[in-house]
């Protein structure tokens, strides 16, 4: 049976259990899970929070991560701006970035959801509104939630998966993680 690890990322951990860098003292996997033999299945990038599964088996994590399989990733986008339903149906349609056309996605505007407070905070400016978007892709391009967000006008100013295919972050504080079997 492969073991399945669903973690909550929080801010500022690099989606590895050691860290290259010359010199750098950042946090890394190993300071929340000490697991021998689990790897990520996808990365979730460093100014990126939320939902980061692990898996000692293989063909699990090509699953989970390989485009080709085209696993739904939902996240929560705190986006700069008033988004309307041109955006939105923009997003939905698929937006064109520098390295081609994404897929289709599904994108609404949501309540503000009842997140843990991220540290350090999210700035806030009183000119610029902000709100919150649900966004499910099906590919997983460098980066790519906080490009569109941008190419439609509305740069991320914070982002947390909350779901990869039928795993969400549904009772995980940040920082904590759950085993499942599959």
């Amino acid at each position: 049976m492969a073991r399945l690890l669903l973690f909550n990322k929080p801010y500022d951990v690099l989606s590895q259990f050691t860290d290259r860098s010359i010199g750098a003292d950042r946090r890394t996997l190993s300071d929340y899970i000490d697991m021998p033999r689990v790897y990520p299945a996808g990365r979730l990038d460093r100014d990126s929070e939320g939902l980061l599964l692990l898996t000692d088996d293989g063909r699990l994590q090509a699953r989970i991560a390989h485009p080709r399989f085209k696993t739904p990733k939902t996240y929560l986008v705190q986006v700069e701006g008033d988004v309307g339903p041109e955006a939105l149906a923009h997003l939905a349609a698929g937006v064109t970035l520098n390295d081609g056309p994404t897929l289709p996605a599904r994108a609404e505007r949501i309540d503000d959801p009842a997140l843990w407070p991220r540290d350090p905070p999210v700035r806030f400016r009183k000119t610029v509104p902000d709100c919150w978007i649900s966004l499910t892709i099906r590919e997983g391009r460098n980066r790519q939630v906080r490009r569109m967000t941008a190419a439609v006008g509305h740069p991320t100013l914070r982002l947390v998966r909350w779901r990869i295919g039928d795993w969400s972050l549904d009772g995980l504080a940040p920082g904590t993680w759950r085993e499942i079997r599959v």
